[in-house]
């Protein structure tokens, strides 16, 4: 039995090495690719991978001291993870032809997968850029559980998500499936569906399923770091525009349309979650000014190419609003512990954005104000089918984690810190 299965694998690792490559000669006669659009994707994917250490930034400065330096290691892991899995078999199950569901495994492997031209660039750049999304929407999620959850957990839970929920997802938008097409197409411009009400969701059940952190919350856990966070806030913020921009696939005006409103929709969503803590609070924080940043970059991701620049202060305002609601009223209410509120921030935002979309979209495609109400309806049905595969397939996956690997470090090891219990090392040694 040993033998077969060693020699299947030997057969699979010989049919992907020997395979083909595709060259730019191959698809010259066509004249399919341009330079400007192949520099400037280039660029922008160089950017949306740069998000994953800002996210890592980010987080890292919202824990506490002791799990500083394991809250990064988690989403430069999974930028390490994803990046092989994509070129495996995550790319054949997103952009694979297929069905309506799933891709197929035509392009195992890169198999098929060169420097020929898609649309206006190289097939390969196309891959990598979408391989970017796959890698910040898996990291987002490490939030909901930072501080408690075992290295081995991670590691399992982040390849069979990518696998279970991302890869269908990204197909049913982006890659020819069921949601593209459903009445018209559900829009989602650069990852509202995709990549943010998929991670908040996953979060929420995460942080449920894991449970809440030791002594939360009645133990008062201060962020150790808020410069890292507003470190980490800029390189988001930065890397966004070639998030939104880059996903025009073309160095055009659609691209400097997203790029406009991306950055107007953050600053507005800042404003306006630093004026409501204000007013509720007292005090206006510079941790709410980084959190409403990037509740409104999430607010516009599905929008940005649909939209103006008023459409965007208008999302970016409500975004930050509502979801500073999510976080400072709805997540003690229900007595959830996302630890870095990604399901408010990302889930809310996302959610807001979608429907947001259906109403003020007017470039490209119409939404509810500029003569197409059933928008409204499409986007509805692509968040309710979201919400649905990212809460079942990661409470399936979570459960099939803790029979395999268990999902939470032990109470010593938790407050020991993760940085020693389970790395060895420390993120600062004062």
């Amino acid at each position: 039995m040993k033998k077969t299965i060693l020699k299947m694998f030997m057969a699979i690792i010989a049919m992907l090495l020997t395979a083909p490559i595709a060259f730019a000669e191959d698809a010259a006669g066509g004249g399919g690719i341009d330079s400007g659009d192949t520099a400037f994707i280039l660029i922008c994917a160089a950017l949306v991978m740069l998000m994953t250490p800002g996210l890592a930034f980010f987080y890292s400065g919202m824990v506490r001291r002791k799990n500083a330096l394991s809250t990064m290691m988690l989403s430069f892991f999974v930028l390490c993870l994803i990046s092989v899995q994509w070129v495996l078999w995550g790319y054949s199950l997103a952009f694979g032809e297929g069905g309506k569901w799933i891709g197929d495994l035509s392009f195992l492997g890169l198999k098929g997968v060169g420097m020929e031209a898609s649309g206006t660039i190289p097939h390969y750049l196309f891959m990598m850029f979408q391989g970017m999304f796959a890698i910040i929407t898996v990291a987002l999620i490490t939030g909901a559980f930072a501080e408690r959850i075992k290295f081995s957990a991670l590691i399992l839970f982040s390849l069979l998500w990518a696998t279970i929920v991302y890869d269908p997802l990204c197909h049913w938008v982006w890659g020819g499936g069921w949601l593209g097409d459903y009445r018209g197409g559900a829009l989602d411009f650069a990852g509202g569906t995709v990549v943010h009400i998929s991670s908040g969701v996953s979060a929420l059940v995460a942080a449920i399923v894991i449970g809440k952190r030791r002594g939360y919350p009645t133990e008062h856990a201060s962020p150790h770091n808020l410069g890292y966070t507003l470190l980490g806030c800029a390189l988001l913020w930065f890397g966004w525009f070639g998030f939104n921009a880059g996903s025009e696939l073309a160095a055009d005006g659609v691209a400097a349309m997203a790029f406009v409103v991306t950055n107007t929709s953050a600053a507005a969503a800042a404003l306006a979650w630093v004026f409501v803590e204000w007013i509720h609070r007292g005090k206006p924080t510079a941790l709410g000014a980084a959190s409403g940043a990037v509740a409104g970059l999430v607010a516009i991701t599905p929008a940005a190419g649909f939209v103006g620049p008023m459409s965007s202060i208008i999302i970016g305002l409500i975004g930050g609003a509502v979801c500073y609601v999510a976080v400072t009223a709805l997540k003690p209410r229900l007595g959830y512990d996302d630890t870095l509120d990604v399901f408010g921030i990302h889930g809310i935002g996302g959610i807001w954005g979608a429907i947001a979309t259906g109403l003020f979209a007017s470039v490209g495609a119409q939404g509810a104000f500029f003569g197409n109400p059933g928008q409204v309806w499409t986007q509805i049905v692509g968040v309710i089918a979201t919400i649905v595969l990212a809460a079942v397939g990661t409470f399936i996956i979570l459960m099939i984690v803790k029979a395999i690997t268990g999902l939470r470090v032990s109470d010593e090891e938790e407050l020991e810190g993760l940085d020693l219990s389970t790395h060895g090392e420390s993120g600062y040694n004062l």
